[in-house]
């Protein structure tokens, strides 16, 4: 074999989702994750794009971890002919279980609703992603693994997971390509933890790999260094601050891990005494069966005597959508926890058009919220947000809480990489915003690492991996790569929220009337 190994970047370049990066070499071609794209709707409007390479090509696939922008387009990939295993870890594995078929639901009951607003308005239908049977087929080709463990995965090539401290069952994968020249060592980073969480500690792997993909979501931020106890006194100032005001505290959350940390946390602040015992509902059937799986994979995360931080009598699990339509009614002082964590979707949207315009209520953001996604919005401070294709104006608190991510800072990331070296061939930046990519390689520099051997691939650009160096096998810029740097639908939505603000703001009705008039001439 004397081929040289090529990584092409499908995905996590140019933003932080869709991660998927296609591998070839002489004995084949794999896959190291496949992830859906999240954020603005143009970002999104890939999903339903054809792959950008064959899906019958590729004969396995390795996934980092089960987070929907790293796993949540398997099941179409089967779909579209992709015959091989998914290897991953084994709590990895379980979270799939609940993970992949809710997303399929999903992707149907978004699809329902788009399809019959098409109809009314005379469009075409669409057809899902994938359906939540086809997310169910899927899991029955997921083999699981141990960490820390070489593995064969095909003709000349062998892998082995590295426990990444980012979630549940997370891992960086390690990869050894034989080919003529000697073996070539591949580390993948996957999304790197940030140390001293509730449930996972420092992030592990290999050192003197010849190439490393590391990501770069905090690559140009630091946050203050807090331990375990100041993350959540934090939380139970802002909660207590939040219940004072006599309204509802709304925490959109991922279902995976920050629900769980979130619901550790109060466990704790409730037993103190530093937080009164109000209801705590948990509104997202998905966060309600990952976190039975955090009960069996994380059985020491109760403390001996103690009952679990699981099932506490003011936690109230909201299954079914009756009983979530029910907690539009909650007006008084009380905790509701429900996905999306950036406001995009799920339950979290129904909340926040529920309760965005009482100044009673508040919005307590504990994650990432990518560009143009309803989170981000609320962040920046926007008087006026469209949900459900309404308007609805923001009077309620929006705070942030960053002290529970889930990824390593600029600092963290730094450290890591660098107890990565020697990396004989060169370093690629992934998943993280244009800025965030740009300040984590000035960082590498910085530090010592040669600036030539540190890349910033587009999306869909394949690089040639030779003892050389890293060679760009095409220079022009992807179709997608245009795509996800634009969107038109936020700018729809900002021009309507601003039509709408000119129209309440006239006084004078004829001047109204004319306003209205000169719009729909726009409009057609």
């Amino acid at each position: 074999m004397t081929q040289s190994p090529s990584i092409t970047f499908h995905g996590a370049a140019g933003g932080v989702t869709g991660s998927c990066f296609l591998v070839r070499h002489a004995g084949g071609v794999l896959l190291v994750d496949c992830g859906m794209f999240q954020g603005s709707k143009s970002v999104r409007e890939l999903n339903y794009r054809d792959f950008p390479f064959d899906p019958t090509e590729p004969s396995v696939l390795l996934l980092t971890h089960a987070h929907i922008d790293h796993s949540g387009l398997i099941p179409k990939l089967y779909r579209h002919g992709f015959a091989g295993p998914v290897i991953t870890t084994r709590g990895t594995a379980d979270l799939l279980t609940f993970m992949l078929p809710d997303s399929g639901f999903i992707q149907e009951s978004e699809v329902r609703h788009l399809n019959r607003r098409n109809r009314q308005r005379g469009g075409q239908e669409v057809e899902p992603i994938y359906t939540q049977a086809d997310a169910e087929r899927a899991l029955s080709h997921i083999r699981a693994v141990d960490h820390d463990a070489w593995i064969d995965v095909q003709p000349g090539v062998r892998a082995r997971f590295w426990d990444a401290g980012h979630i549940l069952g997370s891992a960086s994968i390690e990869l050894e390509i034989q080919g003529g020249e000697g073996p070539q060592r591949i580390l993948f980073s996957g999304d790197i933890g940030p140390g001293d969480k509730p449930f996972h500690g420092a992030p592990a792997g290999p050192a003197r790999p010849d190439w490393l993909v590391v990501e770069s979501t905090y690559g140009g931020r630091d946050r203050p260094m807090v331990t375990a106890a100041e993350r959540r006194a934090a939380l139970g100032a802002e909660l207590k601050q939040a219940l004072a005001l006599g309204g509802p505290v709304l925490i959109p959350a991922f279902a995976v891990e920050r629900t769980q940390e979130l619901l550790y946390d109060l466990d704790l602040l409730f037993d103190e005494g530093a937080l009164p015992p109000v209801n705590v509902f948990l509104d997202s059937p998905l966060a309600i069966h990952v976190t039975r799986v955090f009960d069996r994979h994380l059985p020491d995360i109760n403390a001996a005597g103690t009952p679990a931080p699981f099932s506490r009598r003011n936690l109230h699990l909201t299954e079914d959508v009756e009983a979530s339509k029910r907690l539009n009614r909650v007006t008084g002082e009380a905790i509701i926890i429900a996905a999306s964590g950036m406001c995009d979707a799920g339950r979290i949207r129904h909340h926040l058009k529920n309760n965005l315009w009482r100044q009673s209520a508040t919005v307590l953001l504990v994650g990432y919220q990518a560009p143009a996604t309803l989170g981000r919005l609320l962040q920046e401070g926007v008087s006026h947000v469209r949900i459900h294709g309404e308007e609805v104006q923001v009077r309620a608190r929006i705070r942030t809480l960053d002290t529970y991510s889930g990824h390593a800072d600029r600092t963290h990331l730094l450290r890591w990489t660098l107890d990565r070296l020697p990396v004989s061939g060169g370093l690629f930046v992934v998943h993280g915003e244009e800025q965030e990519r740009a300040t984590l390689k000035g960082g590498l520099a910085e530090a010592g690492i040669d600036p030539a051997k540190i890349h910033i691939p587009a999306l869909d650009s394949q690089w040639q991996l030779t003892t050389r160096g890293a060679r760009p096998v095409e220079a022009t810029l992807a179709p997608r790569a245009v795509t996800i740097a634009k969107d038109w639908h936020n700018d729809y939505a900002a021009t309507m929220l601003a039509l709408s603000a000119k129209v309440r703001a006239e006084k004078d009705d004829t001047a109204r009337a004319a306003l209205l008039a000169r719009v729909k001439a726009a409009l057609g």
